[in-house]
């Protein structure tokens, strides 16, 4: 049986932070790799970035393997929720060998942090040291192969696809040879995740056998109230979609950096428009290594590139399905399902033939590691 979502690569965990209430609308996600660390890469395409440690994972670099991800809101600010994780992951002698003492180690911890400042009412409000560690504890605790909670948790509390609320998502599929692709984004876009000619999700366009469009009058009074909800929440915001495309397969760190590349693609199926000097778009690779790429063909590398863009866009399609709406002193941010699919019962695709499956309904209590 396999999850849905990141969690399909054996070996990777992922926990959430999540900072709600008192002015808050914020937190951090933690994907952990096996003991040992996964191959890493990444690619940056918005014209805002905040990242930390991206440089190591060039391929023209020393270190090939990284022990954890950091994704998480409160733009710059937020990067320090590394700083957590780093010091978890030291405690446990894990990381670059610098000594001959096996404690002697220093973890690379790549970050990139989305843009959520002041959604929640607080400007102030945004994750630290200590919301990173929570998170990789939250990790740290799951059973292999748990699936990942989506939606208002960790690095997607405070999301927003255009004016749609976002969050969380996640998505994976076997390959017919056998090699696991999957994905993990938080998606919080200055672009649109939704036609509005149509009422659909961009990324439903792609891969899904039907697709229902809302009515006219709900499109209308879907306007109505997005329009209302921008009133509310003032001047768009700076914004960025992350994501990380994990897969079991054997790949050197220039190949991980041509998946993180072509993940890309995902993104832009789903968000329109995409990579903007306000989007700070970020996705990073990861390979477990743990089955060979076909030895006798040059060309093995595709049907993983491929599936890593066609995993992207469905979990941001996910993530915008499971999006709860959310009213705060910081804005009004309604979400798909309550705006496009009026008297939807519970989270989750309400059409059966969508690819992504059903987004986890979850209950609040137990949406990750919440930090009163």
């Amino acid at each position: 049986m396999t999850t849905g979502s990141l969690t399909d690569v054996a070996g990777l965990r992922v926990g959430h932070a999540t900072l709600d209430g008192e002015g808050r609308l914020t937190g951090t996600t933690v994907v952990l790799a096996p003991e040992g660390g996964a191959v890493a890469a990444v690619d940056v395409r918005g014209g805002g970035p905040g990242t930390r440690e991206t440089d190591a994972l060039d391929p023209r670099n020393l270190v090939q393997r990284v022990e954890a991800v950091v994704l998480t809101g409160g733009s710059a600010y937020g990067l320090d929720a590394a700083s957590g994780v780093m010091a978890w992951l030291e405690e446990r002698g894990r990381g670059v060998r610098v000594g001959l003492d096996p404690s002697h180690v220093v973890p690379v911890v790549p970050a990139a942090c989305v843009f959520d400042l002041g959604r929640g009412g607080d400007f102030t409000a945004r994750p630290g040291a200590a919301t990173g560690r929570a998170a990789a504890e939250a990790a740290a605790r799951t059973e292999p192969f748990t699936p990942v909670v989506e939606g208002n948790v960790g690095a997607g509390t405070g999301a927003v696809v255009g004016a749609v609320k976002g969050g969380v998502g996640s998505a994976s599929v076997r390959l017919g040879s056998g090699i696991t692709v999957a994905a993990l984004v938080v998606a919080n876009a200055a672009g649109s995740g939704v036609d509005p000619g149509t009422g659909a999700l961009y990324g439903r366009y792609f891969g899904e056998r039907r697709i229902g469009f809302p009515a006219p009058e709900v499109r209308e009074e879907a306007a109505r109230r997005l329009a209302e909800a921008a009133a509310d929440s003032g001047p768009p915001p700076l914004n960025t979609t992350l994501a990380v495309v994990a897969t079991d397969a054997e790949l050197t760190k220039a190949q991980a950096q041509k998946l993180a590349g072509t993940s890309h693609d995902g993104m832009a199926r789903a968000v329109r428009p995409v990579h903007l000097l306000n989007d700070g778009d970020t996705v990073f690779a990861l390979a477990t290594g743990e089955r060979p790429l076909a030895s006798d063909s040059p060309l093995a590398l595709n049907e993983i590139l491929a599936a890593g863009a066609d995993m992207v866009t469905a979990a941001i399609v996910r993530a915008m399905l499971a999006a709860e709406s959310v009213r705060t002193p910081g804005g009004t941010f309604p979400a798909y399902r309550d705006l496009y699919e009026p008297g939807h019962s519970g989270a989750g695709p309400a059409d059966p033939a969508d690819p992504a499956g059903p987004a986890d309904p979850a209950d609040p209590a137990e949406r990750g590691g919440r930090q009163q």
